[in-house]
């Protein structure tokens, strides 16, 4: 039995996440913005893969736009609301302005030589309705996961008069459900009519089930990430 679909998705959450705390480890909230910025973009070009793991069908992504929520609550927890509402307007303005330019390729006649532009075409014809299906959907869970983390985190201080404390809870009670928000709304927006029913049901469950266990793993590297800010507090400066 080949388990190389699984393997390969299991370390990704390890390499996706511990490479945005790389980032904002030598680059400080610069770092989190760039990666915010290639996962946004690089998550729905591989949407439009799709494969068979833990028994399921499912499109890939799902791990790399998990890291987004991360991003977001690094910021949050590090550089405040304003900051992390800032770092979901530039993922939105990587998007649009990536739609543009994807598209704008189309827009030239190819040589009698050219060997890319059919199989460019095919990978990017898509494009506009699943970015545009993302768009919506990373506009609407981001906003909400900033504003429930803050929320949470105002919650817990209030109730417990400690500050630092309960960052599991902020962490993956925001994550938990605007990860729902985004695997339904994004999946109907962009796959519905383009995969069969049943195997968008499979998507929906299986990218839920996905979101569920990153938002649990993701939490380790929060706290990695505020370690970090720490013992490098001129990170925070940067």
């Amino acid at each position: 039995m080949n388990f190389q679909n699984e393997l390969v998705l299991i370390a990704s959450v390890f390499v996706f996440f511990g490479g945005l705390v790389a980032m904002f480890r030598f680059f400080g909230k610069t770092g989190i913005y760039a990666w915010t910025v290639i996962c946004t973009i690089a998550a729905n070009i591989e949407v439009l893969i799709l494969v068979h793991a833990f028994g399921m069908d499912t499109t890939l992504g799902n791990v790399l736009f998990a890291s987004s929520f991360l991003a977001t609550d690094i910021m949050s927890e590090l550089y405040g609301k304003k900051e992390a509402n800032k770092c979901v307007k530039i993922g939105i303005a990587a998007n649009i302005i990536f739609i543009i330019i994807s598209q704008s390729w189309f827009l030239y006649a190819p040589a009698a030589d050219d060997t890319m532009a059919a199989p460019i075409k095919t990978v990017f014809a898509n494009t506009p309705r699943v970015m545009l299906a993302s768009l919506f959907a990373y506009i609407v869970c981001e906003l909400y996961d900033v504003w429930a983390y803050h929320f949470l985190w105002s919650w817990t201080e209030k109730k417990f008069g400690d500050r630092k404390k309960y960052l599991w809870l902020r962490n993956n009670g925001s994550t938990l459900i605007s990860q729902l928000i985004n695997v339904v709304v994004f999946n109907l927006l962009a796959f519905l009519g383009f995969f069969p029913g049943a195997v968008l049901v499979q998507i929906l469950i299986f990218g839920y089930l996905i979101f569920i266990v990153t938002s649990v793993l993701d939490t380790p590297f929060l706290y990695w990430a505020r370690r970090i800010s720490e013992k490098h507090p001129e990170l925070i400066e940067i």
